[in-house]
């Protein structure tokens, strides 16, 4: 299951539980605690796919793939789903659970990995419950910062997250292979029980108000449309049949509101056209120019390392005043735009040097634009439709991703990798300069 959050700066000024100085409001205290259990749990998690990965690559590359595919298409499927759940029962009841059943799980698979060693049935099973504790947990998360911050400090709080998430992915794989070289895949899946077991404790100690009760936020027609259709869907609550009213009535609010539409757009266009490159083309890039593994490590590194700086500038400047700052669409746009321009340099360079400049600026760029597009949406949604709106946030960019992860890496069979690589740098250049074109972003 994953999670993205946030660890501050060791300086006392970045740090938003020390004293805030006049007019930067320091950020909740629990707020804070659940970001640090969070961040724990992003941890345990990205250590364990590291491990899973490694197991299921003892049984070959398509077995590798089948579990990492498991993990990526259960979430999909039921991701609506998980937001209508989360919206009706409470996001915190759903985290609740899913630490729960994570926690049984992981030791369920530490014991299994330590009788009978790595057979793949077990990590196809372990996939699949990753995978569908994913769709319910990932928009109920989401949601979670609208519930402990006020909408003032949201950019400051979310980039806070985003800061510790990038963290947590740059430690997790390394973390992983020290305890699956200390002691197999047990020693993973134990540690990120420990983490669920803290998580869960964090989360039972933790004030969370009830929004459901809430009236819709915001007005216009497209809000009160909105809330109607939920009204709607609330008529039809019991069984299966009700919660699929309630998804597609997330659906209907999110695509009847032009702010929403279009930052979902721009989210999933982002997706597919720059997260492919670097997991997928720069590896791609560095084998095919006989640069070697260590130069394609450096390149996703710096990606990270832009992502990580950009984030804790933003998690540390924040609003100034406790507002949302003002122009948030058109610095989403200006950085994809600059993940673009980084992406062309990668696309060109003759050199592994050239590359990592790429890489750092691709990063930095991402960060711009997950840093101001991530409060847009979760500001734009109403009370009552929280965590559905995050879950059609991760079902456009997991559907963006999916698709044009395949095609790309096709193309790169064929043509190579330069080509598949220009063509995200045009594919997010063209996106952020029609963002920095609409109206409805620009005046967000």
């Amino acid at each position: 299951m994953t999670t993205t959050g946030s660890l501050a700066p060791d300086d006392a000024a970045a740090d938003p539980s020390a004293p805030a100085r006049p007019g930067r409001p320091a950020l909740p205290a629990p707020y804070l605690r659940w970001l640090a259990g969070a961040q724990l749990g992003a941890l345990g998690d990205a250590a364990l796919a590291f491990a899973l990965g490694w197991s299921a690559a003892a049984h070959g590359g398509a077995a590798a793939g089948l579990v990492l595919t498991v993990i990526t298409v259960a979430r999909t499927v039921l991701v609506l789903v998980g937001g209508a759940v989360a919206d009706r029962l409470g996001a915190r009841r759903v985290m609740l659970a899913g630490d729960a059943v994570m926690l049984a799980a992981t030791l369920a698979l530490a014991a299994a990995a330590g009788l009978r060693g790595s057979p793949l049935g077990p990590l196809l099973l372990a996939a699949l419950v990753i995978g569908v504790v994913d769709a319910f947990y990932l928009p109920a998360s989401g949601s979670m910062p609208r519930l402990l911050v006020d909408a003032g400090e949201l950019p400051r709080a979310l980039a806070l997250r985003q800061a510790g998430g990038q963290l947590a992915a740059l430690l997790g794989a390394p973390l992983g292979g020290a305890l699956v070289a200390a002691g197999g895949l047990p020693a993973a899946a134990l540690a990120d029980a420990a983490s669920f077991a803290v998580l869960l404790l964090v989360l039972l100690l933790l004030p969370v108000s009830d929004p459901r009760r809430a009236p819709a936020a915001g007005s216009g027609t497209d809000r009160s449309a909105g809330s109607g259709t939920d009204r709607s869907a609330r008529s039809g609550r019991d069984g299966p049949s009700g919660l699929l009213r309630e998804a597609a009535a997330g659906v209907r609010l999110a695509t009847g509101d032009r702010l929403l539409r279009s930052a979902l757009l721009l989210a999933g266009a982002a997706a597919g056209a720059v997260l492919p490159v670097v997991s997928l083309l720069g590896p791609l890039l560095a084998r095919t120019a006989g640069w070697g593994a260590g130069a394609a490590g450096l390149v996703a590194g710096a990606q990270g390392a832009g992502v990580l700086v950009v984030a804790a500038l933003l998690a540390r400047r924040g609003a100034g005043d406790g507002r949302p700052p003002r122009g948030a669409g058109t610095g989403a746009a200006a950085g994809l735009c600059a993940a673009a321009a980084g992406i062309a340099l990668l696309a060109a360079a003759p050199v592994p040097a050239v590359a990592v400049i790429g890489g750092l600026l691709t990063g930095a760029g991402s960060g711009l634009f997950v840093g101001r597009l991530a409060p847009l949406v979760l500001g734009a949604a109403p009370d009552t439709h929280l965590s559905r709106v995050q879950a059609l946030l991760t079902l456009v960019q997991s559907a963006a991703l999916v698709l044009s992860t395949g095609a790309l890496g096709l193309l790169a069979d064929t043509a190579g990798p330069r080509v598949p690589i220009a063509l995200c740098a045009l594919a997010a250049g063209a996106a952020g300069l029609l963002a920095l074109a609409s109206p409805v972003l620009r005046r967000a």
